[in-house]
């Protein structure tokens, strides 16, 4: 698939620099998601150590980095998918059962070896054959693509293939690219492989014309995005 030159962001957007976009932290309340965990074995100690603000701990992009190190493990997947999820989520009761279904509704056997099929496809075929995995035959229950795609970003730095580093896609970029002259309509969820494997071409290329990374531009359009709702 070849890039193509849009211009995803208005002409004077100010990109974070790398060190904000790791720091990018989100509150969590532990106290939450332990129960709702297969076992306690599935919580990372990283995200006991986290600092707190405002009363609460809160992860960061870079300690949900190094979690993703150890996903080549059953372990390091499961903390990778835990941390994620959390990184993703907030404190609010309702979102967290609602990210936690994913663990009422498989079994801990399905998630490992759905998690271990689709990063073992990262690893070996690239972001894009990833996703799809991740999207039918690894497909894991309410692990829906905006959170499968912080999955695969986290563990895509390191262990992956190809040109593209997988990016997150979620209903706030997508608002963003939607907003964007990319020749597309943007769903705000359920995108298919092709679509992804276009964000990825799109955000690549961008990154290269405007000198920075692609996380940096995916930061950046999860910020415009919310500024649209």
């Amino acid at each position: 698939m070849q890039s193509t030159k849009v211009d995803l962001l208005p002409a004077r957007t100010t990109f974070q620099d790398r060190d904000e976009v790791l720091g990018q932290a989100i509150p969590f309340d532990r106290a939450r998601w332990l129960p709702l965990l297969p076992g306690p074995d599935w919580w990372p100690a990283e995200l006991d150590d986290c600092p707190a603000a405002a009363g609460r701990p809160r992860v960061d992009r870079r300690t949900v980095f190094s979690i993703a190190r150890r996903s080549d493990t059953t372990e390091g997947r499961r903390h990778l998918l835990t941390a994620a999820l959390v990184w993703g989520t907030g404190t609010q009761a309702r979102s967290v059962a609602r990210r936690a279904r994913v663990f009422a509704e498989n079994s801990a056997g399905d998630i490992d070896a759905r998690l271990a099929a689709a990063l073992g496809v990262l690893r070996e075929e690239g972001a894009v054959a990833a996703y799809y995995a991740f999207n039918n035959d690894s497909r894991i229950k309410f692990l829906g693509p905006a959170f499968f795609t912080k999955v695969l970003y986290f563990a895509g730095h390191e262990q992956c293939v190809g040109a593209w580093r997988p990016l997150i896609l979620d209903r706030y970029v997508a608002l963003a690219l939607r907003a964007a002259d990319t020749g597309e309509k943007w769903r705000t969820g359920g995108w298919t492989t092709p679509r992804y494997g276009r964000y990825l071409s799109l955000v690549h290329d961008h990154a290269r014309r405007v000198g920075v990374l692609p996380d940096q531009v995916e930061a950046a359009l999860f910020a415009f995005g919310r500024r649209l709702v």
